[in-house]
């Protein structure tokens, strides 16, 4: 399978001017034979916490993607943000979304790990899903930004999966962690991990992308520093199976003694 992951500097809280900016990066993707094309986190605001005003149950970002979708016959990634109401008061969810070539809704993943150091937590909810689709033979598990930092559900999602995306904000303030981090859950799962991050300013943060596709032995295939731009790599599926055969780290896991002390040490 063709990725591309397409690093951008999104407009703050622009969701019209986003839009035209994707679809750039979307046409350049047709003429590069690009399969599926990822956007970073809440590719249409910015990690805005605006919940009330950015947040759609009308589906109307949805609907201009699945338009793009068709009329480039490519499959999109991008991120949204879901209005809900919660005793009374308006909340959102984090959503990533695949839609395929022909403008299906493959899968929408809801953050598992809102960023509580950023006060995401105080304005969406959490998710409670591991979800994936199928693109070309390749299974694909979307995770957000902060849900890096927690090992556990890459473990669960690799199971079945060649390839796992995450798609950020992840300030240049701490873009060490970011790097390291993919390398780290590409080793640890033997698969495919592709981190979409974006450049440029927002709400008073800077942002230096390092988007990067790391293959299942932790080598970094291709990556982008701090402009925009399309980064392209091939996601073969017979290397996650050559590497999980040849080193069996995946079957030399002890799931249910890992378990039983995760449980003792709640307990305790």
């Amino acid at each position: 399978m063709r990725l591309a992951l397409a690093q951008i500097d999104m407009a703050w809280e622009e969701k019209e001017k986003n839009l035209r900016l994707c679809e750039t990066f979307i046409a350049e993707g047709k003429i590069k034979s690009v399969d599926l094309i990822l956007f970073p986190e809440m590719t249409l605001t910015g990690f805005s916490m605006n919940t009330e005003k950015l947040g759609e149950d009308d589906n109307l970002s949805m609907d201009k993607m699945k338009l793009f979708a068709k009329r480039y016959n490519i499959s999109i990634g991008f991120g949204h943000i879901e209005k809900v109401l919660l005793d009374n008061k308006v909340m959102g969810k984090n959503i990533y979304s695949i839609i395929s070539n022909n403008g299906e809704v493959l899968t929408s993943y809801s953050k598992i790990h809102p960023f509580s150091f950023g006060e995401e937590s105080f304005h969406y909810i959490s998710g409670e899903k591991i979800n994936t689709c199928n693109i070309n033979d390749i299974t694909i598990t979307p995770f957000i930004c902060y849900d890096l930092r927690f090992p556990e559900i890459f473990q669960i999602a690799s199971k079945n999966s060649h390839l796992i995306t995450v798609a950020a904000n992840w300030p240049e303030s701490r873009i060490e962690h970011f790097k390291i981090l993919l390398k780290a859950r590409a080793i640890e799962n033997q698969c495919y991990i592709a981190g979409i991050n974006r450049v440029g300013e927002g709400n008073e943060l800077i942002y230096n992308g390092c988007s990067m596709i790391v293959d299942p032995l932790g080598r970094e295939l291709c990556n982008l520093k701090d402009a925009e731009g399309l980064l392209i790599g091939e996601i073969d599926e017979k290397l996650v199976n050559e590497v999980r055969e040849n080193f069996k780290l995946k079957s030399d896991r002890k799931e249910e003694l890992y378990y039983k002390l995760f449980k003792d040490t709640v307990k305790d």
